[in-house]
């Protein structure tokens, strides 16, 4: 029972901060790689951009495939237990990244790093090293992908949990920036911890990096078991707060008068027969390669196209900027709120109308090409932007799912239109490596780009379009607010 007090607690604010450091911590762990494999793996592991775009591609899909799993899990476990094991998994997984290399040598029997890299290039040995480190990193990616799909999932959970419908985009938004925030800090501290522990000769450096980086979580997790507990369950929420948190229970249970109450759970079956939930899917389908394509392949292409190696401070300053210009997301939080309170729509009208106008900014990406042979700042300028536009694209997708089904279920869709997402960013990928390998050995040319210049291009125009698609096939699914009783 909560005791009365005069004023309102605002803890669930305190509970958005660790929703954002956990995803701050997720997308940390997450750019290790892309910031090390060009300059500090590739050259010990003689890995081409296929090698690289496979390990991505294959870390999106275990993604995928355990969000579809991680969603169910989650509604099984609860929230506090749920995230537990979710970043205790992640964090792990992230730590092992650094002894694939040392497993490596083992494997081919070499006595040391210099004896991988001294390995002739296109050699049997080269392609022995270049296989079973691959196959090494793809080992620590599967478990850093089981726990890392178990975060969008929970946190959307405590979201609702925690949070009423009409506040929700924000604090969504505000957390969901935290992949801004790590895609920020990542830049400028793993290439820098990288080099600094290759100077002092611990390994070749990235190790470290992965181990550092892998043990915020554990940290996190400390903090996540003093301070959480359901709001009904927690200390620190007292009763007035409790009220303004369950605000919607009211209005639910005048439905429940004339409906009937609701099913306290809903099988995963039942949960994909309704179109809410394949809109969701699609909609995740057509973005999340997008970002991870950011994520992934901007330092491989600064690297490919301005020659600036992860650890050079313009190239740190540059995805630095990039990602800071993607705080501009936060407006995706505020934007359906002020079409719902002032604007009088439903919460589902409301955030398509967000989402419309989000899914116009990426055809910038467009110029990125063309106007990036004037100066490497103006592609930084434009993804970043277009960067900006997913993220406020992405705190309204998730909350599409709260709006219309159960508490009960959302973890479940999430993670269902999670796999859907990660089998995009899986195909998106995979393809980009096959394409930018392929660009280079045949010179291949396209709208007066050669070489991988040109692949990158015909990426950039699958950027631009894939938010208007996705929006239309959305929209098609599901045109009016419809909620799931």
């Amino acid at each position: 029972m909560k005791t009365t007090q005069s004023k309102m607690t605002n803890f669930r604010w305190v509970i958005c901060f660790m929703l954002f450091a956990a995803t701050t911590i997720n997308y940390m762990d997450r750019q290790v790689l892309s910031l090390t494999w060009k300059d500090f793996i590739a050259p010990e592991f003689h890995w081409t951009d296929s090698d690289y775009g496979f390990i991505a591609a294959v870390f999106a899909i275990i993604y995928a495939v355990s969000m579809l799993f991680a969603g169910r899990i989650i509604d099984w476990l609860g929230t506090r237990k749920g995230y537990l094991w979710t970043i205790g998994i992640w964090s792990l997984g992230a730590c092992l990244h650094a002894f694939c290399g040392y497993a490596t040598e083992l494997w081919v029997g070499a006595d040391s790093i210099e004896a991988l890299k001294q390995a002739e290039t296109g050699s049997a040995l080269a392609m022995t090293i270049a296989t079973v480190s691959v196959y090494f990193f793809i080992a620590a990616r599967f478990i850093l992908a089981v726990g890392e799909a178990g975060n969008f999932p929970v946190a959307a959970k405590v979201a609702a949990e925690y949070y009423p419908k009409k506040d929700r985009a924000f604090p969504t938004s505000i957390y969901n920036s935290g992949a801004a925030i790590g895609a920020l800090i990542a830049p400028v501290s793993i290439p820098s911890l990288a080099s600094y522990f290759k100077s002092i000769g611990v390994g070749n450096g990235w190790e470290m990096a992965f181990i550092i980086i892998g043990a915020l979580g554990f940290i996190w997790m400390g903090f996540w078991v003093f301070l959480y507990n359901p709001p009904r369950k927690s200390k620190w929420v007292n009763s007035k707060e409790l009220e303004y948190i369950e605000q919607d229970d009211l209005e639910e249970k005048q439905k429940e008068k004339e409906t009937g109450p609701e099913e306290p759970k809903m099988s995963f079956l039942q949960c994909i027969r309704y179109r809410q939930a394949w809109a969701f899917a699609v909609g995740k389908f057509m973005t999340d390669g997008i970002w991870w394509f950011f994520l992934f392949w901007t330092p491989a292409y600064l690297s490919d196209v301005y020659h600036l190696p992860s650890n050079n401070p313009t190239a740190q300053l540059l995805i630095f900027v990039l990602y800071a210009i993607t705080m501009l997301s936060i407006i995706g939080g505020w934007l359906p709120t002020y079409f719902v309170e002032k604007k009088r729509m439903d919460p589902y009208q409301g955030r398509m109308k967000a989402m419309l106008i989000f899914a116009f900014i990426p055809i910038i990406t467009l110029t990125a090409q063309p106007l990036g042979s004037y100066s490497y700042w103006f592609p930084i300028i434009i993804i970043g932007i277009a960067g900006a536009a997913h993220q406020a694209w992405s705190s309204n997708i998730y909350c599409t799912v709260s709006d219309m089904f159960p508490k009960s279920a959302v973890a479940t869709i999430i993670g269902f239109g999670g796999m859907a997402g990660g089998i995009g960013s899986s195909l998106i990928n995979y393809g980009s490596g096959i394409l930018f390998d392929h660009a280079a050995e045949t010179d291949m040319a396209f709208m007066g780009f050669t070489g991988k210049p040109a692949g990158y291009f015909i990426i950039f125009c699958i950027c631009s379009v894939a938010y208007l698609i996705g929006w239309i096939i959305m929209k098609t699914l599901v045109p009016k607010y419809k909620p799931i009783r």
